[in-house]
């Protein structure tokens, strides 16, 4: 399990911040402010590691290129697809918490419910790694049945994290039922 951000912002806080959580009114802003890059820290981890794992499986379209496995060259080009979608989602989602005037803002517990989001999307993240290193195997020893059923486990993962996050953004706007 990854550690957890809100933990390494806390660490990270220089004197100047540790005086200002100090100072009447600043305590409350400088709080938010670090949830908000702790949140934005979270994100752009998940789009850095789902990128990742894309790479990973254009080296499997590669791999049925020399293979010519047509059907499924046809679903890595999918997954690809909503892969390349889902990180650009993730990349340029609302912050986790807006600043005085914005229409969306994130009190702290809420936060807390959008981490869980998060610390779920990245265990998605390791199976989706598990399953494309195991698609690659797979490939490599020309098992068709167990290459689409990796195929489809990495759909149904891929799909599942699209709505977490996509939840994750109802919370987010306030809009979640």
């Amino acid at each position: 399990m990854p550690t957890d951000i809100r933990g390494r912002v806390e660490e990270d806080r220089g004197i100047l911040k540790k005086i200002q959580t100090f100072i009447p009114g600043f305590r409350g802003y400088r709080l938010r402010e670090d949830l908000r890059d702790a949140d934005r820290m979270l994100r752009s981890q998940l789009a850095q590691k789902l990128s990742l794992e894309r790479r990973g499986l254009e080296e499997c379209r590669g791999l049925l290129v020399q293979s010519y496995g047509s059907k499924e060259l046809d679903l890595i080009g999918g997954l690809i697809n909503q892969f390349k979608k889902v990180e650009g989602a993730v990349t340029h989602a609302e912050m986790g918490y807006s600043g005085f005037a914005a229409d969306i803002q994130i009190k702290e517990e809420e936060l807390d419910k959008l981490y869980e989001f998060d610390a779920s999307m990245l265990d998605h993240i390791v199976a989706i790694h598990v399953s494309i290193e195991s698609l690659k195997n797979e490939l490599m020893a020309a098992d068709e049945t167990a290459s689409y059923k990796d195929i489809m486990n990495i759909k149904a993962r891929i799909t599942d994290f699209e709505d977490k996050f996509n939840r994750r953004m109802l919370v987010i706007q306030g809009t979640e039922v």
